[in-house]
């Protein structure tokens, strides 16, 4: 039996080399039935081009998917809202159901739904290939919508042509405005579009895209899977978002959510034809009880089509550039990864696996980068399952990221559970490094995810109630200087021990105060906590702009230099005591000092031989530090003190001062 490579590489899976061996074999079958004799699996993937409204010779033609359904009416103002016989659709064989229309039965901007009926049973629905779905303002209820203006939509840039590793910026156009309501698609390419670029990311991960019926889900709820949400606006005014994105060197890629569909029936495609077993796995399984959502079932061919169509259709429509999979550890297993610490490698292989899910992650990936070579896949995945990352020519999954999602669990527990002058270094160096070779990760401080109300962002967790009362410019406060310190310190380490991708959700670069909550009876429906407060970043007499600034100077200092790409993992010079690191990106040293009672005078740290020069620092009173280093003076190593210790070979020895609650990075001329 041949291993896979990645297996070869890491000897501790190798008692499991035959299951991952089997579930390789099981995806090659699988994408060799899909696709056919002769066909391919881009061929396959191609439902939305055939399923839904479409147009045909001028004329229009509607086709269904619903196995269990004994009749279908297209119902909407052309039929009086009413079941009439001219608008019935015709059985086509295999569950499909189809209907002819003259070009004049509808026009642009026509409401319509289907209603199903089935044994015992039926019920209105919104069709489940629809990619316009829109809810009435004052009834609340959803309706599918004709989607088809006069003129096509006219992209003017192409996508970037990049290999760069991806700066993201993790961002939700409805709570993007600063004002108490839902943002639009609109006002985030007019408004947040040039900050984004401003601020140097060159990535942008949008989320709440597909449609999804209660706005506080954050999106994770999806009822339509191929319409994006019309509470944001039109499916043009996305395109022109993307495009002017693309024109600005910037890629954007979706949140995709394929981990779980919401538990609506009209709305959704749960008991779509009457059964709740069509897309979804039948009984129990068919439940995500911690979520309240519903379980596809990856075993059907029919469903891998409705998803892998899916995917296809947000690359070709909408040019996206890839995506970041949501719930990834939820799909891996059959208990969703909930009752599992995963502490050992059997873990991974002790059959509570789902084997269709994980070829189905396959073929996703697969397809992704035969459609958009140039696309990225990111898998939101806690397990740590190796061969995630990896990428399939050497037997992985063959997505290109994975979230490192225990770094903002580290930092969170970190602040919580201990006083910053017990901080050790030398935990924080492994928690940030310790990651699999054999794959690429994007690390991060904090994401959306310690946002939510429940939980405090960082900034929050360093100030807490001081960030309200103690942010002016002119202000004496000793939580708010240190926390913003240690804000700036927590980013930059995070940042420059990454392997391969950093991620930030926006507005956190400039410690955007409070949490995210979402309109609801709890709160008397206020958009108070959903929407972003740009203006504090920018205000002359608040301390936030100093961290904006701050993130700017520290995301550009990594794109000019490509520092992503100079070594996946930093070298490691010396931990000097407990508090105080010293490693090498490149011909970037990067020195912290996390005590907050000491600082180090003419202190000698170990670095490769040259002349350095101070080209970012946490303290800086640009970014609203003390200014005690100075950064107009070269510091030369003593080339005559090369030292010849193992670890030490070829180094010499600079020294340096180092303020307490800093971060600086010097650059070998």
């Amino acid at each position: 039996m041949l291993l896979p490579d990645f297996v070869k590489k890491d000897p501790w899976l190798e008692p499991y080399s035959r299951t991952i061996a089997g579930r390789i074999r099981k995806f090659f079958s699988k994408e060799a039935e899909l696709a056919g004799p002769g066909g391919s699996l881009p061929d396959f993937s191609n439902g939305h081009l055939y399923f839904g409204l479409q147009r045909d010779q001028g004329n229009w033609v509607m086709r269904e998917w619903a196995p269990a359904a004994t009749k279908i009416y297209l119902v909407g103002g052309f039929s009086e809202w009413g079941l009439q016989e001219n608008f019935v659709f015709e059985e086509a064989g295999k569950g499909l159901w189809e209907i002819r229309l003259p070009a004049g039965s509808l026009k642009h901007g026509d409401l319509y739904r289907l209603h199903i009926c089935w044994e015992g049973g039926s019920g209105d629905r919104i069709p489940a290939w629809a990619n316009r779905v829109v809810q009435d303002p004052e009834s609340l209820v959803f309706n599918a919508q004709v989607w088809d203006p006069p003129e096509e939509f006219q992209w003017k840039h192409n996508s970037p042509k990049t290999t760069s590793p991806p700066l993201i910026y993790e961002a939700h156009p409805g709570m993007a405005t600063e004002e108490y309501k839902v943002g639009t698609w609109e006002e985030f390419r007019l408004k947040v579009l040039p900050h984004i670029e401003k601020a140097g990311y060159n990535t942008i991960q949008l989320m709440a895209v597909q449609e999804h019926p209660f706005y506080g889900s954050f999106g994770y709820h999806v009822s339509n899977f191929f319409a994006p949400s019309s509470r944001f606006g039109t499916p043009d005014e996305l395109k022109a978002l993307i495009d002017d994105a693309h024109g600005m060197g910037i890629r954007v890629i979706m949140d995709l959510v394929h981990s779980h569909a919401v538990k609506n029936e009209v709305e959704g495609i749960s008991r779509y034809d009457g059964t709740l077993y069509q897309f979804f796995h039948d009984g129990p399984r068919g439940d995500h009880t911690a979520w309240d959502s519903r379980c596809f079932d990856y075993g059907k061919n029919e469903v891998l089509h409705f998803l892998l169509s899916n995917c296809k259709y947000w690359l070709d429509e909408f040019r996206f550039d890839g995506f970041r999979f949501d719930g990834v550890t939820s799909m891996l297993y059959l208990d969703h990864g909930l009752g599992s610490a995963f502490t050992t490698y059997a873990q991974y292989y002790n059959l509570n696996q789902d084997e269709d899910a994980i070829v189905y992650l396959h073929l996703a990936n697969k397809l992704i980068h035969e459609v958009r070579p140039g696309a990225i896949s990111v898998a939101e995945e806690m397990s740590g399952m190796p061969g995630l990352a990896t990428t399939q020519a050497l037997g992985g999954f063959g997505f290109d990221y994975r979230l490192a999602m225990g770094v903002p669990d580290f930092w969170i527990r970190t602040i919580k559970e201990r006083k910053v002058e017990f901080w050790h270094v030398g935990e924080i160096f492994y928690q940030l490094t310790n990651r699999r070779a054999d794959e690429k990760v994007v690390q991060y401080a904090e994401s959306h995810d310690q946002a939510l109300v429940g939980d405090k962002t960082l900034i929050f967790w360093l100030m807490d109630k001081d960030m309200y009362y103690s942010m002016g410019a002119g202000q004496q406060s000793l939580a708010v200087d240190n926390g913003m310190a240690l804000h700036k310190m927590i980013r930059l380490i995070t940042l420059g021990t990454a392997g391969h991708g950093y991620l930030n959700f926006m507005g956190n670069e400039f410690g955007h105060p409070e949490w995210i909550d979402f309109p609801g009876a709890h709160n008397n429906w206020s958009y108070h906590y959903a929407r972003r407060q740009w203006k504090l970043a920018g205000d002359p007499s608040l301390k936030y702009r100093f961290l904006g600034e701050f993130d700017r100077r520290m995301v550009h200092l990594f794109r000019e230099h490509k520092l992503l790409k100079k070594q996946s993992i930093p070298k490691y010079f010396e931990n000097i005591d407990e508090q105080l690191l010293v490693f090498g990106r490149g011909d970037f040293v990067f020195v912290f000092n996390f005590s907050p009672f000491r600082s180090y005078t003419d202190h000698s740290i170990t670095v490769p031989p040259g002349t350095y020069r101070v080209v970012l620092d946490t303290d800086s009173q640009e970014f609203g530090g003390f200014g005690r280093l100075a950064h107009s003076i070269a510091y030369p190593s003593d080339n005559d003190r090369q030292l010849s210790g193992p670890e030490q070979k070829g180094l010499s020895e600079l020294k340096l001062y180092i303020p307490s609650l800093s971060g600086i990075v010097l650059k070998r001329e």
